[in-house]
């Protein structure tokens, strides 16, 4: 489950039935992103609060559990969850598959919303005002990635949103928490991961692209046609790589955070898929089918994004 989000067979105890409806296969890109601020922070030299970083490490994952639930909720509600659309394909959808009641997922998101909320609240005691501008940019955003009126998501939004998040506001969000400063390097340093993060979406808008058309839901994939993203994809991963060598050229990154490179074999393979059409049928094994640039750029995150950390860990020890 933890590999797919799909629920195991047969009946869900409750800590199963809550990673399940949480998502938390995708979960690992938000600790990535929590651990790659406090390892800045190290490297840095920063003045660190690791009981405020650890606060704010679980704010930004119960962040990402409530997006993903307002995500099932809210799309459900405008009609774009069904049961022919890739979110009941890939994942059986928890409401359409009867795991939850629409109520039961609306208490959910409620319940871990006040929770984020509580987070934010003993933050800003802590630490001053910019924790509610991290906080409520991030709740703001993630809302209205797919909520009336805004639906960023319709209007090819949703991929810029992901690039903010995941980088100013969650890597400098929790630096600010652990540190009580926000410096510039480190803004620049959250967007390499963060755009990692982004192609995992757009791979996901690519997958959906015959779903999504029909229905006038402008991601950017539909707005610039496959090739053309797909295109935009492959751009993006050579911008990391590149963001990174400027970055570590810049002194903003440790030397050893290059040893992304050995995430080179499972990039290559996906460049290569990712310069042909989507498959009809999928040509290996996959479970979450029809998602396939999505689970092919979400490889790449792991992979790149772990050796990223361990570049930072040796970075944080060593001092390069």
């Amino acid at each position: 489950m933890l590999a797919t989000t799909n629920p195991p067979s047969g009946r869900l105890d409750p800590v199963s039935k809550w990673l399940y409806l949480t998502r938390a296969g995708v979960l690992p890109m938000t600790l990535v992103a929590a651990a790659i601020a406090g390892l800045l922070a190290v490297y840095r030299g920063a003045d660190v609060s690791w009981g405020w970083f650890a606060v704010a490490a679980a704010g930004i994952v119960l962040a990402h559990m409530a997006n993903n639930l307002m995500n099932d909720l809210f799309d459900l509600q405008v009609g774009t969850d069904r049961a022919d659309y890739p979110r009941n394909l890939y994942s059986p959808h928890p409401v359409l598959s009867g795991v939850i009641t629409r109520r039961g997922l609306a208490t959910c998101a409620l319940a871990v919303n006040a929770l984020c909320l509580a987070i934010m609240v003993v933050l800003t005691a802590a630490r001053g005002w910019p924790i509610v501008g991290f906080a409520l940019g991030g709740f703001l955003l993630s809302a209205a990635y797919t909520a009336p009126p805004l639906r960023l998501k319709k209007h090819g939004l949703g991929e810029p949103t992901v690039l903010v998040v995941w980088g100013p506001l969650m890597v400098g969000g929790t630096y600010y928490a652990a540190t009580g400063t926000i410096p510039g390097a480190v803004v620049l340093a959250s967007f390499p991961y963060a755009l990692l993060c982004t192609t995992v979406l757009m791979g996901k808008h690519i997958d959906k692209i015959a779903w999504d058309a029909p229905d006038g839901t402008h991601t950017l994939p539909v707005i610039m046609g496959e090739a053309a993203a797909r295109r935009i994809t492959q751009a993006m991963f050579v911008v990391f790589y590149v963001s990174i060598v400027a970055l570590v050229i810049a002194r903003v990154l440790p030397v050893a955070s290059v040893l992304v490179v050995l995430a080179w074999p499972v990039l290559r393979r996906t460049f290569a898929y990712y310069s042909q059409p989507k498959p009809d049928v999928s040509p290996t094994p996959n479970p979450v089918w029809p998602l396939w640039f999505a689970a092919l750029s979400f490889l790449v995150t792991r992979r790149a994004g772990g050796l990223f950390v361990l570049g930072l860990v040796i970075g944080a020890i060593l001092g390069w």
